[in-house]
């Protein structure tokens, strides 16, 4: 590792950086949640548009680990937890709960949804966060 990747900071510019965090983590705490909920407490979905809803949920995740960290390590790091986290959580429902399945598809929706919010970092969206809270500040 570089000196230069030393002093480079891990999150970016942020004034209320715990703040950020916390709605990250809020939001995977609520994937996790929401995955191991029973399927009768869950709303009724077309069929195949369970796998939209996977995409996005992990899109959203990955999007904002891309607009928390200002390093690409520190956001490959983010999006391989992630995409371990949805397999993971496949797994679970198959083994733990009495209604859910485990869904090769699920899981390949969820890594792709990262994979996608992963490529936000090096665009102007992936400064999104530090734009809002700038503007909060006014």
């Amino acid at each position: 590792m570089s000196a230069t990747t030393l002093k480079r900071p891990l999150l970016r510019g942020f004034r209320w950086p715990a703040l950020w965090v916390a709605i990250w983590i809020a939001m995977i705490a609520a994937v996790v949640a929401s995955s191991l909920l029973p399927a009768h407490d869950l709303p009724e979905v077309p069929d195949g548009f369970d796998k939209v809803e996977h995409f996005v949920g992990y899109f959203v995740l990955s999007a904002w680990a891309v607009m928390l960290f200002a390093q690409r390590r520190a956001q490959a790091i983010a999006a391989v937890g992630l995409i371990g986290l949805g397999i993971a959580l496949e797994f679970a429902q198959g083994a733990w709960t009495v209604s859910r399945m485990a869904d090769s598809a699920d899981a390949l929706a969820n890594s792709l949804g990262v994979l996608a919010g992963l490529m936000l970092g090096p665009t102007p969206l992936g400064g999104l966060l530090v734009w809002v809270e700038g503007k909060m500040r006014r």
